[in-house]
């Protein structure tokens, strides 16, 4: 076929086929899904492909470039997901006998298809488990059906809602711990619900509960930066107050000042990429909600009424302290700026006293000078003087009728004025190059 088009950029392919990348599962009710979240910090794809050789041998690291993989078992599917901070692995099998509605807190786990110690070998450090169990149910009666999740979850409060609009399923938790490790979530739907429906619901559900956990690792850090900032705060409050005394040390202020902004650019490039980290994860998080389209059911909170009580205070706390961050590093700007304008007033005041010392100096060379040229003046008068009586002298020796005395007399105003004639013309001279 002719090509009808320019040549391709070398990264036209992987950006169109990015909104593809993480194609939600097609799910076949009841099923029972697992989701593990790992910290993937120091664990390479090598070590995560390795493991995902124990099964499926054939998958080879040049199947993981994309950042994500399905490996479709006999009997259960398993997906690899990794993401910058994160890697997730989401299995799909059946339900087990007995854990429909009507049981409480059915046991599950020893019912997983995986191979026994695959889960615990898995690289990574752990941060959210999950166990979402999907089933049919007629939700005409949303608070029977209410109930009957209650007692599948267990005796903790329960967080409930219907989703879509209209209504086509029903989603409950409790967002607590087992002494498993995972959390429980069940879903509610009626039958003849598709599959890309049921993938839909798990992949919102399954992402809001990881992005809501990856939000709250910024929350510990904030904690910590915010009692920091206060002993900054109070540190950049005490140099501005030192800062209003004109006795005080500026090259002292100068020291501490520089200590304090060194101190807080640190806090900032150490917490900067986790503090915005939170906010995106957050913003995610309330976009998986609103993807939910929730509707109360009576009696109980839904989700995203849940986290607004319980997630948005500690989203605002970081918010607040990155924002004081942000706030201290321009703080102490505006303090250096006014401390360098101080220092650069006190140093024109002593280049100014520098100047006028200067200035007096040569006024006095300048009177000296002038006191020395006078003499100077005098002094080669009187010579020049000395010399014509001499010359005078000789000639009356001579014969010739003078009086060498009368004649040197009268020509001492003639010859200062000729010798302050030829020091002014030197003087011309001289500066008349500057």
């Amino acid at each position: 076929m002719m090509n009808l088009l320019p040549p391709d950029d070398s990264q036209r392919a992987s950006l169109h086929n990015e909104v593809h990348a993480r194609p939600s599962a097609r799910i076949r009710l009841p099923a029972f899904i697992l989701l593990v979240g790992v910290f993937n910090e120091g664990i390479s794809r090598d070590q995560e492909c390795e493991h995902l050789r124990q099964l499926q041998p054939e998958l080879s690291l040049q199947d993981m470039q994309g950042n994500f993989v399905r490996l479709r078992m006999n009997d259960y599917t398993l997906k690899w997901e990794r993401h910058t901070e994160f890697t997730r692995y989401s299995l799909v099998q059946s339900l087990p006998e007995n854990a429909g509605l009507g049981s409480q807190e059915p046991e599950l786990l020893s019912h997983l298809k995986l191979p026994q110690g695959w889960l615990a070998s898995i690289p990574g450090k752990t941060f959210s488990a999950i166990k979402l169990v999907m089933l049919h149910e007629d939700l005409a009666d949303p608070q029977f059906a209410l109930e009957q999740a209650r007692k599948w979850i267990g005796d903790s409060p329960v967080i409930a809602s219907r989703m879509g609009n209209p209504a086509h399923s029903l989603v409950a938790t409790d967002f607590r711990l087992r002494e498993s490790g995972f959390e429980r979530m069940l879903v509610l739907a009626p039958h003849g619900t598709s599959k890309s429906r049921a993938g839909r619901i798990s992949q919102r559900l399954l992402e809001l509960e990881t992005y809501r956990l990856m939000a709250l690792r910024g929350l510990p850090i904030a904690k910590i930066v915010s009692s920091q900032l206060g002993q900054s705060e109070k540190e950049l409050s005490d140099i501005i107050d030192s800062l209003e005394q004109k006795d005080c040390d500026d090259q002292a202020l100068l020291t501490r000042l520089v200590g304090l902004a060194a101190s807080v650019e640190r806090m900032t490039a150490d917490h900067a990429y986790r503090f915005a980290a939170t906010a995106a994860y957050d913003k995610l998080v309330i976009e998986r909600i609103v993807e939910l389209r929730e509707s109360p059911i009576t009696g109980t909170q839904s989700i995203g009424e849940f986290m607004k009580r319980r997630l948005s205070p500690a989203m605002a706390t970081v918010a607040a302290t990155s924002q004081r961050l942000i706030s201290l590093s321009e703080r102490i700007n505006r303090a250096s700026s006014l401390l360098r304008t101080r220092v650069d007033i006190a140093t024109e005041e002593q280049n100014r006293l520098l100047l006028e010392k200067l200035t007096k100096g040569q006024e006095l060379q300048l009177r000296l000078q002038s006191t020395v040229e006078g003499l100077s003046i005098a002094a080669i008068s009187y010579y020049v003087v000395s010399l014509l009586l001499y010359a005078g002298k000789a000639g009356k020796a001579a014969g010739l009728n003078i009086q060498p005395e009368l004649i040197a007399g009268a020509l001492i105003p003639v010859v200062l004025w000729l010798v302050w004639t030829a020091t002014r013309r030197i003087h011309e001279k001289l500066y008349s190059g500057y």
